[in-house]
């Protein structure tokens, strides 16, 4: 799979863009604030709808302008064409040339793995940024997965609506609290299967790139402990005083342990960088496993942060993604471009919203 043609009207600093892209290594060099990590950005939109900075869709907008667009070609087993537009009054989202109707009919259309900075979140952050890690591996991965949080999610707002009044509405508590257990134990069972399957590939890419110093331990942890509807009905008493639903998979969470220490609590900022790498290396990996072909690789200036060392241990997913005919891009200065690259790739000039060859 690979990003054939990019296309951005009024995107962050690109007031027009039309770029082809072959597969392989693709550099984009520039000074900072030139607009190297905004291609990065357009291409992970593409692929999850979202920004990997975290931010809305206002923010993207080109200023000055009503909206943007982002759109572009994607080869894999066929050709597939993406089409965003985002503005205050208007979004619009097509694949091949049709309305998206349904996100599960969209995602896996382009698949991506990206490398950044805020990726040291998955450590040091909350629980919701390491459940998003395996909610987007299964929607790129299970057809029905994205729809079915979809309807928990929505469960879960009604009932907390619900749980914000006064006096709720008993029978329709009860109504969210069945559709709450069903949908919860399908989302349950799923990240419970995935867990095994994900965490040594993780703990191999931690042991290449730290060179076997510490040994890594990934532990889902559920929310609900045995019985979903049990715990829903004990947690009441304080559901009446949070007023929130307090017991489900919306409040799961992935343990990451290094010689079963928390890392959060008792890493160096050295090895969360370095377990935040490995999270995404298995991710990338996983995703090439179930679908015979990698993912698109964004790496934003990641490589410049680790050691000699370290990036060694980075090297062989780059050396699988030439292997397979994949596609990586890469932001740095050229300062920091690590030259054990060599030279078999496709440099990019990025000058205030303009790619030069």
């Amino acid at each position: 799979m690979h990003l054939a043609h990019l296309r951005l009207r009024d995107f962050r600093n690109y007031p027009r863009l039309d770029v082809d892209f072959a597969p392989g290594f693709h550099v984009l060099f520039g000074d900072n604030a030139q607009g190297k990590t905004n291609i990065l950005e357009a291409i992970y939109l593409m692929a999850t709808l979202r920004s990997f900075r975290g931010v809305g869709g206002a923010q993207m907008i080109r200023h000055g302008a009503k909206g943007y667009f982002v759109g572009g070609n994607v080869v894999g087993q066929g050709e597939r064409e993406i089409k965003i537009y985002w503005s205050a009054r208007e979004r619009k989202l097509s694949l091949d040339g049709q309305p998206v109707k349904k996100l599960s009919d969209y995602f896996g259309a382009l698949r991506t793995v990206v490398f950044c900075t805020e990726d040291l979140q998955l450590v040091k952050g909350t629980a919701r940024a390491r459940r998003r890690v395996l909610d987007l591996l299964l929607a790129q991965t299970q057809p029905g997965y994205l729809a079915l949080l979809q309807r928990y999610m929505s469960a879960v707002r009604n009932r907390n609506a619900l749980l914000k009044q006064r006096s709720p509405d008993e029978p329709s508590l009860e109504s969210f609290s069945a559709e709450l257990v069903k949908l919860g134990n399908d989302i349950i069972r799923a990240r419970r299967e995935l867990v095994p399957k994900f965490s040594p590939l993780a703990r191999l890419a931690y042991r290449r790139i730290a060179n076997d110093a510490e040994d890594l331990r990934i532990e889902y942890q559920p929310s609900v402990k045995k019985d979903f509807a049990v715990e829903l009905a004990q947690s009441r008493a304080r559901e009446r005083s949070f007023r929130a639903t307090l017991v489900g998979p919306h409040r799961d969470d992935l343990q990451l342990l290094q010689n079963e220490k928390s890392a959060a609590q008792f890493g160096s900022e050295g090895q969360k960088r370095t377990l935040a790498i490995a999270l995404k290396m298995a991710q990338a990996e996983f995703l090439a496993g179930i679908h015979g072909s990698p993912p698109v690789l964004l790496i934003d200036d990641v490589m410049g942060e680790l050691d000699v060392k370290r990036r060694s241990g980075f090297l062989p997913l780059l050396d699988q993604a030439r292997k397979t005919s994949g596609q990586v891009f890469m932001t740095c200065t050229e300062e920091n471009w690590p030259r054990e690259l060599g030279q078999d790739l496709q440099r990019w000039h990025v000058i205030n919203g303009a790619l030069k060859r």
